[in-house]
């Protein structure tokens, strides 16, 4: 496989790049990506649909059921704090080593955590040490989604066509509500086939289980996918100075923080945004107004094909007004949007919560489909991976984790207006943010540093 004409040694940070990359192996370097966006994200929605109605009671000690159910979602918050760690370790190496080896050990990891979750015994059969092994599956796939999706966009967005860089690299992007929905589909399947006591006894496994599949199949597609030709440059040129070969990628995100810190900023308020239209949003509605949980999950379900497409064509929107027009437009939206969603659930009308739950899904997805190449496009190839990670998984610990014990905090204490203040406060940031930011549509990404 040829490498690009145009490399870091002879282009300066800014420049644009002109040439085509190679295509050969770019279909198969795009499938493999988003295989694995979509079993990530349907790992992380499995454990969190089933955490609140089977894992408590059969992994966690006590008579208290409330108590088992906080702790059963007090480990659905260990794999967010496991995420910036997994971000800073695989980025480095992913930095040192290359993209293709991270895409496939992140994999490895987050699939066989997930299906090992389906084998485990419960606390009745084992005691404490079932609690144990659980917390630590946990932590596993939280430590390998922070490496595997700065992984998979890095690969796409190096490898895609540049004039096409945010339609191709919101494909990753867009696994998350796409694992959300088969998540949803697959526990309804095995709800409807099996009885209550089946699935509270056994069936669960099943769901877990399906991670199986869904790994050997994308295993199999990323075990073929070639090294991202941007990549093999910057270690060609890097071999020519060994001092650089020496220096840790994450430090020199850091020392740099604009970049960081503007990425941060921005994905503050989308991050919260995501977490408020499809976490909180549940129990809000159930709680406070007469809403039944399973029509609430199934607007919530519906609304993630809704982000599903927003992204996509936020992606290629970008591509045509650049990334900065492309994100402000749905970042001001969603700031106008948040108290009409709020006004919208109160109305205690099922189409009316439909309308504000899709509404609010569409433009996040407008917003967040840019993101992904508009992130990469941040910084330089010697410590994308890095920087690309720290963004992508310290904003999920500092705004998405948080997200809806915060807001239900501030409606128990202070009613509603305090989540809507909530919600516009940070999508401002994120407004202000990407106002600060440079527009980086055509900057080339064989650029070292």
């Amino acid at each position: 496989m040829g490498s690009p004409t145009v490399t870091g040694a002879d282009m300066p940070p800014g420049s644009t790049v002109t040439d085509q990359p190679p295509k050969s192996g770019f279909k198969r370097v795009l499938t493999g990506s988003m295989a694995g966006a979509v079993l990530e994200w349907y790992d992380f929605a499995i454990y969190g649909i089933l955490a609140a109605t089977v894992l408590g009671p059969l992994f966690f000690p006590g008579d208290s059921g409330v108590a088992k159910l906080l702790l059963a979602l007090a480990t659905q918050g260990l794999g967010f704090v496991a995420r910036p760690l997994g971000g800073i370790v695989f980025g480095h190496l992913g930095d040192k080593f290359g993209r293709k080896p991270m895409l496939v050990i992140t994999f490895l990891m987050l699939g066989t955590a997930t299906a090992a979750i389906g084998l485990l015994p419960t606390y009745d059969r084992i005691g404490i040490w079932a609690t144990v092994l659980l917390v630590v599956l946990r932590m596993i796939q939280g430590f390998a989604l922070g490496g595997e999706f700065g992984a998979a966009v890095l690969l796409v967005s190096e490898y895609g066509e540049p004039k096409r860089r945010g339609f191709w690299a919101s494909w990753p992007q867009a696994g998350a509500p796409m694992g959300t929905v088969l998540a949803t589909l697959v526990v309804s399947v095995i709800g409807f086939t099996l009885s209550e006591q089946a699935f509270d006894q056994w069936g669960w496994r099943i769901a877990f289980l399906f991670a199986i599949p869904l790994l050997i199949i994308g295993f199999w597609v990323r075990r073929g996918v070639e090294e991202s030709p941007v990549f093999k440059a910057a270690q060609e040129q890097a071999a020519k100075d060994p001092v650089a070969q020496e220096r840790s990628s994450i430090l020199e995100a850091l020392s740099r923080p604009r970049a960081v810190l503007t990425g941060l900023g921005m994905r503050l308020g989308e991050n919260i945004a995501f977490y408020v239209y499809t976490v909180f949003v549940i129990a809000y509605a159930t709680t406070y107004f007469d809403f039944h949980r399973g029509e609430v999950i199934m607007a919530v379900t519906f609304a993630s094909l809704f982000q599903f497409v927003g992204m996509i064509g936020g992606g290629a929107w970008s591509d045509r007004v650049g990334r900065k027009t492309a994100m402000l437009v749905p970042a001001i939206v969603l700031v106008v949007w948040a108290p009409v969603f709020f006004w919208l659930v109160q109305l205690e009308s099922l189409p009316m919560l439909w309308v504000g739950v899709c509404v609010g899904a569409f433009f996040h997805g407008m917003l967040a489909g840019p993101e992904a190449a508009w992130i990469t496009e941040l910084f330089p190839t010697r410590y994308r991976y890095a920087g690309s990670s720290l963004v992508f998984q310290g904003s999920s610990i500092i705004a998405g984790a948080p997200a809806p014990f915060i807001a239900v905090w501030l409606i128990q204490n202070f009613g509603v207006g305090m989540v809507v203040g909530y919600l516009v406060v940070t999508m401002t940031i994120t407004v202000i943010a990407l106002s600060l930011s440079r527009e980086t549509r055509g900057v080339g990404l064989d650029r070292i540093a």
